[in-house]
């Protein structure tokens, strides 16, 4: 089996990461607050980011498999670090999703959203706080 993606280290604190299939890339910077300039995401951005990014993705399979139009979101993501050790101790997620929805629609997206690999593999101990706004 090859590799998911590859990861080129370039000084300063940064990396470029390739995404092995398509060839796109990322490039992650130390924040601020531990030694980077904090002009890209940090790796414990993208571990908050793709939270939200899976929920979204998973939330879009389960409504087109129900026939449900699901084409208006955002989230806004906030990532609370602790140290001693220096971790990711919660994530909140807030996604708007604009559009017409019955109650038994909903529901299936929330549970969608709530089963995502990414939701499902981080630790027990990071809480994760997760709102749905139904703007309609």
């Amino acid at each position: 089996m090859g590799s998911t993606a590859t990861l080129q280290y370039n000084g300063s604190l940064r990396t470029t990461l390739t995404h092995t299939r398509s060839g796109t890339q990322v490039e992650t910077d130390a924040p601020v607050d531990n030694h980077g300039k904090g002009e890209r995401f940090s790796p414990t951005d993208m571990l908050s980011a793709s939270l939200a990014a899976c929920m979204v993705t998973i939330m879009g399979i389960a409504a087109d498999t129900h026939g449900i139009r699901f084409d208006d979101v955002q989230a806004d993501i906030v990532k609370h670090m602790v140290s001693d050790p220096r971790r990711v101790s919660k994530i909140e997620v807030h996604l708007r999703i604009k559009g017409s929805f019955s109650d038994k629609d909903k529901t299936i997206l929330e549970r969608a959203g709530m089963t995502c690999p990414v939701f499902l593999s981080l630790h027990p101990d990071l809480e994760k706080e997760i709102s749905f706004s139904w703007e309609g």
